[in-house]
């Protein structure tokens, strides 16, 4: 259960960074999810870095900072073109 629920809310986040980084055109479903999860897991390795264990709220924030990061990084390697 805690799988899918990971799943679904790295959805979100990867929804949430793709609208803040304005790639949303530019991306499916298994995009957001991926981009989600895997922004997630950049953000708390970067949160760790600094000796930072977010609770509550900032754990969303977190998860989508790093979402949004991944995003720029990869926009940076040509994934995404402006349109």
């Amino acid at each position: 259960m805690g799988f899918i629920i990971s799943l679904i809310l790295g959805g979100l986040v990867g929804w949430l960074a793709s609208i803040l980084m304005k790639t949303n055109a530019q991306m499916g479903i298994l995009a957001n999810v991926l981009i989600g999860v895997i922004g997630s897991m950049l953000g708390f390795w970067i949160a760790g870095l600094f000796g930072l264990a977010p609770t509550g709220i900032l754990r969303f924030l977190v998860a989508l900072g790093g979402a949004a990061l991944l995003i720029f990084i990869l926009g940076k390697f040509g994934f995404f073109r402006k349109t």
